[in-house]
Order: C-alpha cells, then sequence, then structure tokens
C-alpha cells in the first residue's frame, strides 16, 4: 500500500513547512515539495498540518484495582486511542508481590496480543525487589523493555523503599534503563486519610485534601536526590504541583537528568470539582489529585520551557454506574483514575498550540518526539523522517468536537471532560502505514498492533 499526502504543512525535526509525504508499506519513503509518484491512495491535505503519530507513555488498560478492572482492556483503549491521534502506547506491567518481573511482562503480553490495534510497549512496575533485581533488571532491559516504575505512595500494595529505589536507579545508570516513580510521600497520606475516616469524613473531597502538594514536591525531591547520589536520570509522572514542578526545574538548573511529565487534566481541571453535588466529585478522584489554578499557569510554563519534556495521559478509567461507586462511603475505595487516551491530542492542542502556549513544532515534541526519545523508540517513531513507521496524522486544526462519553470510542460512561468544547482534531491516521481511524471513526483492527522492542538509553 502506497500513500500519498499532498499540499500539507508537515512537521518534521527541521520546522513546519509544506511537504509531500509518501508512505510505502509501513514506512515513510519520502518527504518533499511536490512529489510525483504512484500511489494507491492520494490524499489532499490542503490547510491540515501531518504530523507524526502520537506516544502516549502512561496508560493502563486491562490493569487490575483491588476487586475491579481498568474497563478499556487493549482492544477498547487502542482503538480509543487511534481515534484520537495516539499510534503507540507505553503501558504497565505490574509485578506480583513475591513473583519475578518477567511474570508481569509476560502476563501483560497476553492481554495485548491479538487486541491491540496500534503498537505498544510496556514499563514494568516494581513492588517487590528481592536480591535479583539488579539481574531481573538487565535481562529485561535485553529484551526491549528499558524502564520500570516505582512508587513512594500506596504502603503494603506498591510503594517501595528508598533503598529499592536508589539500587534500581544505580543499576538504570549501567544497563541504559529509565526509572519513573509516582512520588507522593504514602506515609504522610497514610496518616491523613485515617484522621479523616476517623472524624467521619468520607466524601470525595477528602482524596484531594488528604494529598497536599507538599507531599509531592517532598517525594519529588527526595527522588530526585536519590538520582543524584546513583548518577542515573529519572523520570517524574504525571506532575501536578507548581511546587513538584520547581523541584525538577531546579534539578534540571544544576544538570541533574531530571524529566516530567504532566497529563491533561492537572492543566485544565482544578480541584473544585471535588466539591460537585452527591457523589460526582468521584469522577475526578485520581493520583495526584487535582490541584488549583495557579498549579495550571506553572505547569503551563514548564512545558513550554522544556521544563517538563511530555504530555501523557495516565488514562486509567472505571465506570461510574458500578466502579467508581464501590467508594461512595469511603473515599479511599473510590477506584483511582480517570480515562482520557482518546482525548489528549486535541485538548492540548486547543489549550496549547491555539491557546498561544506554545507552537506546533511544541506540541509535535511533548506529544511524540521528547516520548520517543525518552523511551527508547526513536527514530523509528516520534518523528517524520524517512525509513521511520509510517505512523502519522493528517490534522485539521480547525475541525472542533463536542467532548462527551457518548461519542468517544473508551469504554466508560463519562467523560471528566464532557461537553468540552476543542479545536484541531484528526482527519485520518495511520499505524505503520494501514489507516486506523478517519473522520473520528475506528476503521482499524483489533490485533493489527505489535509488541515494540525498545532501545536502551545511549550511554
Amino acid at each position: 500500500m502506497r500513500t500519498l499526502i499532498r499540499h500539507g504543512t508537515a512537521v518534521t525535526p527541521e520546522g513546519a513547512r509544506a511537504l509531500d509525504v509518501l508512505v510505502d508499506g509501513e514506512r515513510i519513503a519520502r518527504i518533499g515539495e511536490a512529489i510525483e509518484a504512484p500511489a494507491d491512495r492520494v490524499v489532499d491535505a490542503t490547510g491540515k498540518y501531518v504530523l507524526p503519530g502520537g506516544i502516549d507513555v502512561h496508560t493502563h488498560l486491562d490493569m487490575p484495582y483491588g476487586d475491579t478492572v481498568t474497563s478499556d482492556d487493549f482492544a477498547t483503549g487502542t482503538a480509543a486511542a487511534a481515534c484520537g491521534g495516539t499510534t503507540c502506547i507505553v503501558d504497565f506491567a505490574v509485578q506480583t508481590q513475591g513473583r519475578p518481573l518477567r511474570e508481569a511482562l509476560e502476563t501483560w503480553q497476553r492481554k495485548a496480543e491479538g487486541k491491540a490495534a496500534v503498537d505498544y510497549g510496556f514499563h514494568v512496575i516494581v513492588c517487590d525487589a528481592g536480591p535479583s533485581l539488579e539481574g531481573e533488571m538487565d535481562a529485561l532491559v535485553a529484551e526491549g523493555v528499558p524502564s520500570f516504575k516505582l512508587f513512594t505512595a500506596y504502603p503494603g500494595r506498591l510503594m517501595v523503599d528508598d533503598a529499592v529505589i536508589f539500587r534500581a536507579l544505580r543499576r538504570s545508570a549501567a544497563n541504559g534503563a529509565t526509572v519513573m516513580v509516582h512520588a507522593e510521600n504514602g506515609g504522610v497520606i497514610e496518616v491523613l486519610q485515617r484522621e479523616a475516616l476517623a472524624a467521619g469524613r468520607t466524601a470525595p473531597r477528602e482524596h484531594a485534601r488528604t494529598r497536599p502538594a507538599l507531599a509531592e514536591a517532598e517525594a519529588t525531591h527526595r527522588v530526585i536526590a536519590l538520582a543524584e547520589l546513583a548518577g542515573a536520570p529519572v523520570y517524574i509522572v504525571h506532575v501536578s504541583t507548581a511546587e513538584a514542578a520547581e523541584e525538577i526545574a531546579a534539578a534540571r538548573g544544576r544538570g541533574v537528568a531530571a524529566y516530567g511529565e504532566t497529563c491533561p487534566q492537572y492543566l485544565l481541571l482544578s480541584d473544585d470539582l471535588y466539591d460537585g453535588a452527591g457523589f460526582e466529585g468521584a469522577k475526578y478522584v485520581m493520583s495526584p489529585p487535582l490541584r488549583d489554578r495557579h498549579a495550571q499557569e506553572r505547569l503551563w510554563r514548564a512545558l513550554a520551557a522544556g521544563e517538563l519534556q511530555a504530555v501523557a495521559t495516565d488514562h486509567c478509567p472505571f465506570r461510574m454506574s458500578d466502579q467508581k461507586s464501590l467508594g461512595r462511603d469511603d473515599f479511599t475505595k473510590i477506584p483511582g483514575g480517570a480515562p482520557g487516551i482518546e482525548t489528549r491530542m486535541s485538548l492540548l492542542f486547543d489549550a496549547g498550540v491555539r491557546g498561544g502556549r506554545f507552537d506546533i513544532e511544541r506540541f509535535v515534541a511533548l506529544t511524540a518526539t521528547e516520548p520517543a526519545k525518552l523511551f527508547g523508540l526513536w527514530p523509528r517513531k516520534g518523528a517524520l523522517t524517512p525509513g521511520a513507521d509510517a505512523d502519522l496524522l493528517v490534522w485539521d486544526p480547525e475541525r472542533t468536537l463536542t467532548l462527551s462519553a457518548a461519542t468517544l470510542h473508551m469504554r466508560v460512561d463519562y467523560s471528566p471532560f464532557e461537553g468540552r468544547v476543542v479545536t484541531g482534531a484528526p482527519d485520518l491516521v495511520l499505524s505503520r502505514g494501514q489507516v486506523v481511524a478517519e473522520g473520528g471513526r475506528f476503521v482499524g483492527h483489533p490485533g493489527a498492533g505489535s509488541f515494540v522492542r525498545r532501545a536502551p538509553r545511549a550511554s
């Protein structure tokens, strides 16, 4: 299959300008002015951008959570991703306590195989580190899984101590892995939660009150210090506070390889939503919680300035009707997370590019190029370059959508952005040269996506 995309503004590593793009099979064959070549399909992209497909490096599909499981599996989640312009995800394989890391990877590979509609990789979550941790990390890096996530929160479930984090960081300095950290002070949060419940405060608002901004900032500072001691990079996931963003910026300013991501919910939603009528605040129970509007503006500045490198989703969907409702009488039992895999690109384009916060090149960097470079997908993915995978978007900067659970493809009964009008969306989405979404409709096939072996960090 050969596809020629003509008359669009292509955003390449050299910038945005009028260029044609020729796709031959699964790869980008040529990029240039006025390409003349035989093609099975010619696409007129006049007035539109041609972009690399989005890469979402933070999703949770088919993930157990207490007595329930996230509502999107790899079939529904990746179909929704494709409709929103994301052509590659990196999901999380969660270690079972007492079991080897490899078993987690194999379990999640079975979940994805035959279902994923776009390409995928995995990070492995370390929650029970024994004496073989370093060797297990080495083995997975060699097999194309060069990233590991650790938690400073959720004691008794996912939280590990500073010694484990330091061991993982020091090993990553040697084997080229990237260590990701969910940075909140789990001990402080647990004390505050117990006090709230003892006082009879059980509503969703208590979720935010018991996870204060300083608990995130403190853990971020501590983890960066451990990375400095280990001589290793560190990547802080879902940064939600101005204070945590300042910690990352300060570390980068003194030469530490500290990286961070944030998510659309932290850029666009604020903590007043926890005060919704009845149980409505449960829609926004996620960790970290939503913050105030001051934090939003600091995060936008960090993205524009290069102090944060990526916008991911932390897509972790649960239905209100029968999943979030498990915590109706106890906010600590509300499954934490929100849907977002389909809406990330349009939300960021609308508020970021159209909102004048950064240009189209920075949009591409945050949604595709920087994630590809940080997590070993570059140069195969993340940019429009000859020889790269033909994961690309024909993006209409004037197409307007009204976001609603009724019309989005995620398998969940609400949207955190219900009724929000956004401008900017993909008209055509190609994954390795095959059309997977067109005009907002999924036209791909479950199982068409492949596991992508990722490269370790260059020394």
